[in-house]
């Protein structure tokens, strides 16, 4: 497993070693010694999620105000462009997002620490996005900030008007948002 810095460094991606031939390939999506061994810690995982998405689907930006969730995501079908936003108040990168894509193809992974907000657009039908959590979802800790707020300034790579929930629909601006208290 090889795991290096995203451009905000508490943000890390991870590229598994893949093992395939003309049968096809195997290759391990977690191992927990090899993460500790490389990242310098060990994610304590206690949910696992599964979403499958039509192209142009575009989840979040979400997080919760207590009980925040650390996040390794990855994608097993199709093509997700992936963000996380760091919403830590004390950060020197409050406020900044990093994107990147993950795919079924390029089998990457994304850890997502606590004290980010996160979302996804779907770049291909059948979008299947699975991530381990590392505390429990609790919808009413749950808030979402608008995946287009202009301060944050996402640069999605949309080519259609993007499919939002009605939850996501009612997200607010950053500057507007509860925070998850330091």
């Amino acid at each position: 497993m090889n795991i290096t810095p995203a451009a905000i460094s508490d943000v890390l991606i991870i590229e598994p070693k893949i093992f395939g031939d003309e049968r096809g390939f195997f290759f391990e999506s977690y191992n927990r010694r090899a993460f500790e061994s490389a990242a310098g810690f060990a994610p304590e995982f206690v949910q696992d999620n599964h979403s499958r998405s039509g192209k142009h689907v575009l989840r979040g930006l979400h997080y919760q105000v207590s009980h925040a969730q650390g996040k390794l995501v990855r994608v097993v079908a199709g093509a997700a462009f992936d963000v996380a936003v760091d919403i830590r108040r004390n950060s020197p990168s409050f406020g900044r997002w990093v994107g990147i894509e993950l795919s079924a193809e390029n089998k990457r992974q994304l850890w997502i620490p606590p004290g980010f907000a996160h979302g996804f657009l779907s770049l291909a039908d059948g979008t299947e996005f699975v991530y381990k959590t590392t505390d429990y979802w609790m919808p009413e800790h749950e808030r979402c900030i608008r995946w287009d707020d202009p301060k944050l300034a996402v640069d999605w790579p949309i080519t259609a008007t993007p499919l939002i929930s009605e939850k996501d629909g009612k997200g607010v601006s950053l500057a507007e948002a509860e925070l998850p208290k330091s």
